[in-house]
């Protein structure tokens, strides 16, 4: 499977032009951030190893990509969620629905185990620490197996770069844990190319913390918030609309859940440094539209003064 050297397009929005590194075009279920994250994992021979062992949220991105891993590699993907609405199964959507399909089981410990149910982490620790035909794949590949990946995707930003001549670069993303923005930072840093990021999954000291917490790096990337707290998974107009306004100014479709709030904080900092060759990386995850698209509408709908979604 071919991972790599995604295609770089050209847009304008909201009067600024960028450019845009289209990794969500490279596989249907190897997309965006996941693709480079998991890279290194599928290129490699796992002997002995029968299990994929995953934990996160029953809508995460990560869930399809370790699904179609499994699946490739012929193991069984059993992945651990604190909890799971009960009508998920009878209606299943987005990254569920598609993990579902590919043959994951994916298991609610709250279900299982009752409302005193560990955390996702602490109960694959306490049971498969010491499993010899088990892989642990930490939430959101967060792991130094990440690297390689994310290496390759800076080494293509480099090859880029050679014919962006005359304004600073500057490479912008969104982050969750923080693992790709972190790892480019490494490689592009250096050759005075800035990674620009937010914070998604709570706010500046918890993203660090997620740096530390893989290591001690020489580069990080700088990191933009928004004036107000931002919680995750939370509906918002500002990020509906600018979502929406996306799509209008460029044709394309950018994920609901971490590319508005990464836009919002965007372009004010634009404005402020206009003089900069922007960029944007496209990290997939169109999947979870699935289940966001219809919240919004059924939230901004019912309210006609404040704003009348886009009809596809």
């Amino acid at each position: 499977m071919n991972l790599n050297n995604s295609p770089v397009t050209q847009h304008h929005f909201q009067g600024y032009d960028f450019h845009l590194k289209r990794d969500d075009l490279l596989h249907s279920h190897f997309n965006g951030n996941k693709a480079r994250k998991f890279a290194d994992l599928l290129g490699s021979e796992l002997p002995g190893i029968t299990q994929l062992i995953g934990w996160g949220s029953a809508q995460a991105n990560s869930l399809t990509s370790l699904a179609a891993l499994a699946k490739i590699k012929q193991l069984k993907l059993t992945y651990f969620v604190d909890h799971k609405p009960d009508w998920l199964d009878e209606h299943p959507t987005g990254n569920y629905r598609a993990a579902k399909e590919l043959g994951a089981e994916i298991i609610s410990l709250k279900q299982q185990l009752g409302s005193n149910a560990p955390h996702p982490r602490d109960y694959i620790s306490a049971n498969y620490a010491h499993s010899t035909d088990c892989y642990v794949v930490p939430e959101g590949g967060r792991f130094q197996s990440a690297r390689k990946g994310i290496i390759e995707l800076a080494e293509e930003i480099l090859s880029w770069s050679r014919f962006e001549k005359g304004k600073p670069i500057k490479v912008a993303l969104p982050s969750g844990t923080g693992t790709t923005a972190l790892f480019l930072s490494q490689i592009l840093m250096p050759k005075n190319i800035e990674v620009l990021t937010c914070p998604c999954v709570g706010g500046k000291q918890y993203l660090k913390q997620q740096f530390d917490e893989l290591g001690h790096f020489s580069y990080y990337p700088t990191i933009l918030e928004l004036e107000n707290k931002h919680h995750f998974g939370k509906l918002y107009l500002q990020d509906y609309e600018i979502w929406q306004q996306l799509q209008d100014e460029t044709d394309i479709e950018f994920d609901l859940l971490y590319d508005p709030m990464m836009w919002r904080c965007l372009l004010p900092w634009l404005d402020t440094n206009p003089d900069v060759s922007l960029l944007y990386i496209h990290q997939g995850g169109l999947l979870g539209n699935e289940t966001m698209l219809p919240r919004y509408r059924r939230k901004y709908d019912a309210d006609k003064n404040q704003w009348q979604p886009k009809v596809d």
